[in-house]
């Protein structure tokens, strides 16, 4: 391990089939007001909303409702979150729902009695929230899983009229207080939002993967992670309501962005800004526009990274060494993802979700290029990377 760095996270997780239970023993930690904030109505369909505001209601809450909150949050969406919250006197926020509604109350918590323009200051500008600023305390329901938000400080927000969608990580102030775990709540989603979800933690463990060379724990915990969720995402795309393979997804979901895996790690994370970019582009889903660029995207840093990428062949995908050079084994592991993305059912060209040769450039020009990784793309590079992925 080289470097220094900090670990602390202060969310507290309650796992399982009756997690659901322990939301009444938080909520005594807070004042009246709940504002309740969740997405496009998946969750009154499956029964999640009326199990939610029983529990508040048994609890005395006075609840004010936000919905409608989209896959890929807007800006816009975000200056009416934060009006209501402040207008309501939220004492807490209870995101309800996937990565995008977590994201977003954490956007809100910050927004709602700053005063300024929280998308320019704290996404744009990547500001952190002052010292002494007020910030609502949040609570989850996780239902989706795939971007870990539940038990992290992200939060990615998306401007249409800039082109841009962009993550800011704030400190753990922002992180939830709580997040309650119930792997039967992630059966309800539809197959492709699932397997979206699957690929989006692997995305989140090779980008904190790929970078630096030295004897580092948190690799081989990241090694073990990846190779549990290649074994359970083979049982849940067989069998959707595997609840062994379904919870085993939720929780390596959650180890694989809490802030962990990162300690003494440079990072990637540009798969994840190409992504984004395509996605204030298009409005695709996330974890397809990352599986859409990821192949072509490795393709191309592989011979800066060589070691690595060799050590993961081997070490993820059981790619046997013997009679071969470093760089095919590292493409023998390359392959093997991409053969894994096939048989869970990801996309595979950005073609599918809206990228076309003509949108190419403008897309380039909203992806922010990190000075992160084996090698540091330019501009030029990622439209290469793009028309690649077509």
């Amino acid at each position: 391990m080289l470097g220094n760095f900090k670990y602390s996270n202060p969310t507290k997780l309650y796992f399982g089939e009756d997690s659901l239970s322990s939301l009444r023993e938080e909520l005594g930690n807070y004042g009246p007001t709940v504002l309740l904030t969740y997405g496009g109505g998946s969750i009154k369909r499956n029964g999640i909303y009326e199990q939610v505001t029983a529990i508040l209601g048994e609890a005395g809450k006075h609840v004010v409702e936000l919905s409608g909150v989209m896959p890929n949050p807007t800006a816009e969406k975000l200056r009416e979150g934060a009006e209501l919250a402040r207008t309501c006197g939220a004492d807490l926020i209870l995101a309800v729902g996937g990565g995008s509604t977590i994201d977003y109350a954490k956007g809100v918590s910050v927004a709602a009695h700053y005063g300024g323009n929280a998308w320019e200051t704290f996404y744009k500008h990547q500001q952190d929230p002052a010292p002494d600023a007020r910030i609502l305390p949040i609570g989850a329901v996780l239902t989706m899983v795939g971007t870990g938000s539940e038990m992290n400080g992200g939060s990615v927000i998306t401007n249409h009229a800039e082109g841009l969608k962009i993550g800011k990580v704030f400190d753990e102030r922002v992180m939830p207080r709580f997040a309650i775990l119930n792997p039967r709540f992630t059966m309800t989603l539809p197959r492709y939002q699932m397997v979206a979800g699957i690929f989006d933690i692997m995305s989140h463990l090779l980008e904190q993967y790929f970078s630096g060379e030295d004897d580092n724990t948190s690799d081989y915990l990241n090694e073990g992670l990846q190779r549990s969720l290649i074994a359970a995402s083979r049982k849940a795309v067989t069998n959707p309501d595997d609840y062994e393979a379904r919870s085993n997804i939720m929780w390596t979901a959650t180890w694989a962005l809490n802030t962990l895996l990162k300690c003494a790690k440079l990072q990637d994370w540009m798969v994840h800004m190409i992504g984004q970019a395509i996605g204030a582009h298009t409005d695709a889903t996330h974890g397809m526009t990352l599986a859409a660029v990821s192949i072509p995207y490795y393709h191309h840093i592989c011979r800066y990274g060589l070691p690595k990428f060799a050590r993961w062949a081997q070490a993820v995908w059981g790619v046997r060494p013997e009679g071969k050079t470093e760089e095919r084994i590292a493409f023998d592991g390359i392959d093997a993802l991409e053969g894994w993305m096939r048989e869970i059912g990801v996309v595979l060209s950005s073609s599918e979700l809206g990228v076309t040769e003509e949108n190419i450039e403008a897309i380039a020009d909203s992806t922010l290029l990190l000075p992160t990784g084996y090698h540091h793309l330019t501009r030029e590079e990622v439209i290469d990377i793009l028309r690649d992925s077509l």
